[in-house]
């Protein structure tokens, strides 16, 4: 019941998520979900037999009814008791086992939920961080152009300074 309360109480994000966290990472809770799995198999056992209790009573008293012999008011009674008692074991096993399985689900989606919200976060500072890189595109762009231009230059210099050399030399190509 308090784990419940905790898990929907409304929370901040940052307080919400160090809840899950410790939850899904701590080996405590981690030993208390596994004997509360292991309570669970017993329950869902009790289950069965509350089931074939609900079968066996009911078929009981149609017995002894389509008999003529419970017209006496002890056996009646006794057979209504047995009948409420194996009802109410039935009960209050499913509404046990349907807690429990809405409460692993609701968990489950809450903890599916924080890690969105975390994945979702770190996309938007690494859009954010995407978007600064991308202004800087444009400043890279125009070094880029730069360059070229100045390559461009270079070649041109390096032409000049080539037809300037006679064809007939035999200075070393690679020192120009």
């Amino acid at each position: 019941m308090i784990t419940s309360v905790v898990i929907l109480m409304p929370m901040p994000f940052a307080v919400r998520k160090k809840v899950f966290t410790f939850l899904s990472t701590s080996p405590i809770v981690a030993k208390l979900a596994y004997g509360l799995k292991i309570a669970f198999i017993f329950i869902a056992v009790l289950f069965v037999d509350a089931l074939q209790r609900v079968l066996r009573v009911t078929a009981e008293a149609d017995l002894a009814k389509q008999s003529g012999m419970g017209h006496n008011v002890q056996t009646e009674s006794s057979n209504a008791a047995k009948k409420f008692y194996a009802q109410r074991n039935l009960y209050l096993t499913t509404f046990t086992l349907f807690l429990s399985l809405l409460h692993t689900r609701i968990y489950y989606f809450l903890l599916d939920h924080v890690h969105s919200l975390d994945e979702y976060a770190k996309l938007k500072i690494e859009l954010t961080e995407q978007k600064k890189n991308s202004t800087n595109a444009f400043d890279k762009d125009s070094v880029i152009t730069d360059l070229r231009k100045q390559l461009e230059l270079k070649d041109r210099d390096l032409q000049a300074l080539q037809s300037q050399v006679p064809a007939g030399s035999k200075t070393d190509k690679k020192a120009i």
